[in-house]
């Protein structure tokens, strides 16, 4: 028997397994953890995709602190041990697992050459801390407990709605619904407002969910699964029966959670939610390619553009999957996998190259390679000193390419940065994309 027939009979003759992308269980990625062969692809740029050196790195978590066991591969070996019992939780470990924004650059490096779901692991790491009673940090849980008691992250008592002025327009009756999220909601209402006003420019009749709750994002983010499920039920009947067609958010985060963790948490695919899902990116791309949105006010700016994690590399629609693992890993049936090539990387550059007057430059580390800002999935409240870590390298790059306004699509991140951009006495400004377009209308 020649070799070409002993391989042929050793595919067809192996063995299969279950295999299922199911994060509530994380002995379903222990061939993924096993087959991490420490590349450290999930920390450096490859060099096809960046022109410089000195911005070279996509891991903020393995940059803050480069110990392996802050970086991907580090836990794929620490999820190894845990499943099998030979480790066990200490506040250390606690911390290395959750000192990680869980911003996706890992996975969609990792999928370039191995296909493995580091990804999912690492989500399925925080909720097996969860179930063995060790997690989440303090910080999430207390975001748990004002989530519960005022429906907001903040623990705030006052109106989701105090954002809302007289000049907006706000129907009791649309296909268009606008989720404006906690952040935009109270921290960042310029967001919300700039969004409403894109909607009235463009002639688009929209309204607000009745009694607006948490999206849930920190809850699912930091392992406690049970409480976001019931959140994601709860909001997804919500908009069923406002009988809006299109749900539209200005937060990358409730965007990514809205679009991809809900369904992961319901086990369906993003397109059984009964609805669609979309970024004020898309909504404002295609109301600037219909006319319905003109931008004719010039800007006066030399800016670049942040693609938070949120409407880049972790947006890519959800499919459950369940199948079969057979000869060299291959799995049957066959599977697309989530590699972050359907960010919001072509709508966001068409509306900011619209916009006249400004001047766009691009970041060095840009699309699925961009660097993370640091501050989302919890990251900001349980661990400060690495979203102002993130962010300040962030900004490094911004001065390296000379813009003198950050823009992102993502209240956490326009929040981060600003914070970080006046602690530090930096002149660089930070915008959200919103407020830019809103800039070049002419209302």
């Amino acid at each position: 028997m020649s070799v070409i027939d002993l391989m042929k009979k050793d595919r067809y003759e192996t063995p299969k397994t279950p295999v299922a992308f199911e994060v509530t269980n994380l002995n379903n990625f222990v061939y993924d953890m096993q087959h991490c062969i420490k590349c450290k692809g999930c920390y450096w740029v490859e060099h096809t995709y960046n022109p410089g050196v000195k911005f070279n790195t996509r891991c903020p978590s393995n940059l803050w602190n480069d110990f392996d066991a802050y970086g991907a591969m580090g836990k794929m070996r620490i999820g190894l041990a845990i499943e099998s019992g030979k480790l066990e939780w200490t506040d250390k470990l606690l911390e290395i697992i959750y000192a990680d924004p869980l911003c996706g650059a890992c996975d969609v490096a990792c999928k370039r050459n191995l296909d493995l779901e580091i990804g999912l692991t690492l989500e399925a790491l925080r909720i097996k801390a969860v179930d063995d009673g060790a997690g989440p940090m303090p910080a999430h849980k207390k975001i748990a407990q004002n989530v519960a008691t005022t429906q907001n992250q903040y623990g705030t008592s006052e109106s989701r709605v105090k954002w809302l002025t007289k000049d907006i327009q706000v129907a009791e009756k649309a296909e268009v619904i606008y989720y404006v999220g906690c952040s935009s909601a109270y921290a960042n209402p310029g967001i919300a407002q700039a969004t409403a006003k894109i909607f009235n420019a463009a002639g688009v009749s929209f309204m607000l969910m009745k009694d607006e709750k948490c999206c849930g994002n920190t809850l699912y983010s930091g392992g406690m699964v049970k409480e976001a499920k019931a959140i994601a039920l709860e909001n997804i009947a919500a908009v069923k029966a406002s009988g809006a067609k299109t749900l539209v958010t200005s937060c990358a985060e409730c965007y990514r959670t809205w679009k991809v963790d809900y369904p992961k948490l319901l086990d369906i695919a993003t397109a059984d939610l009964g609805f669609e899902v979309i970024h004020l990116i898309e909504f404002a791309d295609q109301a600037v390619a219909d006319g319905k949105l003109k931008l004719t006010k010039p800007v006066d700016l030399r800016f670049t553009y942040h693609d938070a994690c949120g409407v880049s590399r972790l947006c890519d629609p959800w499919t459950p999957y369940k199948g079969e693992r057979g000869w060299m890993g291959m799995i049957f049936p066959g599977l697309r996998r989530r590699r972050g090539r359907h960010g919001l990387y072509g709508q966001a550059r068409n509306v900011l190259k619209a916009i006249p007057g400004a001047e766009f430059v691009e970041l060095i580390r840009i699309r699925e390679n961009a660097f993370c800002c640091g501050a989302g999935r919890g990251t900001k409240e349980a661990f400060p000193e690495l979203a102002k870590f993130s962010a300040n390298h962030r900004l490094d790059e911004v001065k390296a390419v000379g813009a003198e306004v950050i823009v992102s699509a993502c209240p956490r991140c326009n929040s981060n940065f600003a914070q970080v951009a006046k602690e530090d006495g930096d002149n660089v400004k930070v915008m959200d994309i919103s407020e830019l377009i809103l800039a070049s209308i002419e209302v």
